[in-house]
């Protein structure tokens, strides 16, 4: 074993070692004796198989013994109940000193894998349950996989975190099932929110030759298998085009990459470039290529950043600072939503399918209400059409959520939460209008984005059970669930408000009740500066770009258009009002909401040219540098006082809550560290956030 391998390993001196346990099976039919692999770090399925140095060598121990028999006609792999497994184990990677033992965990995982690839009997990935980056890969090296129906989920999620599919993904994967296919799986799914494959899908694309149901599952694969092995099945797999369909898959995923990241974040580009070459490339060569990309992005700012953004959503995200202890939440058996507009009804669909408690909906008459449950049925019909539900439990769903003229259908709710128009005065009327029909232990929640949970209950008989949860649009598809605290908000309120967000399976962050609390003020903040930069006379395409290094889901000014002029307006007018030193009202978006504009962008993607006459003024351009360092300043300085006023515990729930609620990318880590990583955090407060932490940055 060489020494930069020795020494990776003393850096994964605290991996749970993922078993590859051997046994004899004699396959059915008479096909003879195969040696069945299971995966197994003995462990439950909610410590997932991964592969550290320790895991690969007890697998590469296990293939060899087979390799030695004479006797057996197939090797077969397969994991524990519900995992197969989750790829590399990351623990160790932080810590990786430099690119010598970086490319020695490249180069041992090819080492392994490839052996199954290359015995002299067939070999048989039966893929039980999720299986992840390295997991995925494992099984491409085999001759054959097979793939449960109730695999819940199948990705290579390596550019996501700042990695390529470094075990054989780039290669086999395209040239299995084409160039196509395997960038959506190796790029698109991870850039859109880190997407993952049910089995049904991975099958119908061509990553599995059979598919199987869970209950019988190993034994049916063997069945299959032992037809193979006796000749009865030929699996014929589709020839892959290696020309000019090849060629438009590499330029069309370049092309997402560039438009997604401006090229902030090195992985996803790397890992496009493999795929472009795998096409031509030996096996030797492009798992050598591989190793080299693995073992440049392991030394990476951008991974680093990476893996402590996934440490935040996997580990901090599961035991959120500040929540009171889990016993005095009060059990929620019907949730009550006031209104029926597009966030009502989202939030009825999500607490009827999370939570499997009647939903009731409210609202000023019947037609708005007719409308907010028909949206909520219609969406149902939507799961069911794409098999997420059955018909069984669509019609369970619909039955849940009904409307109601009046409040009295609230009378016997635990939870109420409100989702009416972000005035202050209205919020407090049907506040009001709550308690007087609900219990005195109903927890009385508001999906406000700016206002203040202590105003808003400071008229209430009982204001110890009013609880900010603040949801992030679209509800379905964003993780992040502010949870605020009133001044007299009490233990049972926030303990119930998180055992609630735990089961509507959100990431809850606990702030303090200050003016739009993290994402929305941050946000705005944000915003505000390209924006004053726009007043002062800079073009709005170009401020709209300056922000382009981030890599960020969207630029400013597209976020202006799906928040909506009005609601942002709204939002700067409340921060200027409680920081006016700080947070400016632009007076051009005043006129495009006086104007009734609600889109900025013409169809075709470019500034609408009416709202861009209203964007006009100012005498002071800047430049694209000038408006991001504007920017990160703005942030620095505002995350510093935050941190300072206790919204949040620590840096890290304000990482988590971009990240989750905002959809900012891993490989800035948030915010936070990339402040620290560029110098912004020295130079505007005196000292970085993640001082002497080596995680972040």
């Amino acid at each position: 074993m060489s020494t930069a391998l020795d020494a990776a390993r003393e850096l994964f001196k605290d991996e749970v070692v993922t078993k590859a346990i051997s046994r004899d099976i004699e396959l059915p039919y008479g096909a003879g004796t195969a040696v069945l692999i299971t995966l197994d770090n003995g462990h439950d399925h909610t410590r997932p198989n991964t592969f550290g140095p320790g895991g690969l060598l007890a697998l590469d121990a296990a293939i060899e013994a087979a390799r030695a028999r004479k006797d057996i006609v197939a090797v077969a792999i397969t994991g524990k109940p519900f995992i197969f497994a989750v790829g590399a184990d990351l623990s160790g990677v932080p810590a990786i000193q430099n690119r010598e033992q970086a490319l020695a965990i490249g180069r041992l995982g090819h080492d392994v894998f490839r052996k199954l690839g290359e015995l002299d009997v067939p070999t048989f990935a039966l893929i039980n349950g999720a299986a992840m980056g390295g997991g995925v890969e494992v099984g491409l090296h085999c001759t054959y996989r097979t793939i449960s129906s109730g695999v819940p989920a199948l990705s290579l999620p390596e550019t996501f975190l700042g990695l390529v599919p470094g075990w054989g993904g780039t290669y086999l994967l395209p040239n299995l099932i084409g160039a196509e296919k395997a960038l959506k799986v190796i790029i698109e799914n991870p850039l859109a929110q880190n997407k993952v494959l049910k089995g049904a899908q991975a099958f119908e694309l061509g990553i599995a030759d059979a598919m199987f149901e869970p209950a019988d599952f190993v034994e049916e694969s063997l069945r299959w298998a032992a037809r193979v092995v006796k000749g009865e099945v030929t699996v014929e797999r589709p020839a892959v085009d290696k020309g000019e369909a090849w060629d438009n898959a590499v330029n069309m995923a370049r092309f997402v990459v560039e438009g997604k990241l401006h090229g902030a974040a090195p992985a996803p580009a790397r890992a496009v470039e493999l795929v472009a070459e795998a096409r031509t490339r030996t096996r030797d060569e492009g798992f050598a290529a591989e190793d080299e990309a693995l073992a440049d992005l392991i030394m990476s700012p951008e991974l680093k950043a990476g893996l402590y953004a996934f440490d935040l959503v996997q580990k901090r995200a599961k035991r959120p600072a500040g929540a009171p202890d889990k016993s005095l939440a009060r059990k929620v058996t019907k949730v009550g939503v006031v209104g029926a507009g597009l966030m009502a009804g989202q939030l009825a669909l999500l607490f009827a399918r999370r939570l499997d408690v009647p939903v009731v909906m409210t609202d000023l008459d019947q037609e708005r209400l007719d409308k907010g449950v028909a949206y909520v049925h219609s969406e149902v019909d939507k799961l069911l059409k794409k098999g997420r539900v059955n018909q069984d439990k669509a019609n369970h769903l619909k039955a849940l959520v009904t409307g109601s003229l009046t409040k009295d259908a609230f009378a016997d709710a635990d939870f109420v939460i409100e989702a009416v128009f972000e005035k202050m005065e209205v919020k407090q009327q049907v506040f009001a209008e709550v308690e007087a029909v609900v219990s005195p232990e109903a927890i009385l929640a508001t999906n406000t984005s700016s206002l203040s949970i202590t105003e808003m209950a400071s008229k209430l008989e009982h204001p110890e059970r009013v609880v900010g949860f603040h949801f992030f649009n679209p509800v379905a598809v964003l993780p992040l669930l502010e949870i605020i605290r009133g001044e007299k908000t009490d233990d049972a309120a926030l303990a119930t408000a998180f055992a609630v967000a735990k089961k509507l399976k959100k990431t809850a962050v606990l702030c303090k009740d200050a003016p739009a609390f993290v994402v929305n003020r941050l946000l705005t903040l944000f915003m505000g500066e390209v924006l004053s930069a726009v007043s002062e006379g800079t073009e709005p395409e170009v401020a709209d770009r300056a922000v382009a290094p981030l890599g960020l889901p969207m630029s400013p000014l597209m976020l202006l258009q799906l928040v909506g002029p009005a609601v942002a307006l709204h939002v700067s007018e409340t921060l200027h009002e409680a920081f006016p030193d700080r947070f400016a009202v632009s007076p051009q978006l005043g006129e495009i909401v006086k104007e009734g504009k609600t889109a900025i962008f013409a169809p075709d993607f470019t500034i609408d040219p009416e709202v861009k006459k209203l964007f006009a003024g100012g005498d002071a351009p800047s430049t694209e540098p000038e408006i991001l360092d504007r920017a990160l300043r703005a942030l620095a300085r505002e995350i510093g006082i935050m941190l300072d006023e206790g919204v949040v515990a620590e840096a890290a729930d304000i990482d988590l809550c971009l990240i989750t609620g905002a959809g900012w990318p891993f490989h800035t880590g948030g915010i936070t560290p990339y402040l620290d990583k560029v110098g912004v955090s020295e130079a505007v407060n005196g000292k970085r956030f993640h001082e002497g932490d080596p995680k972040a940055v």
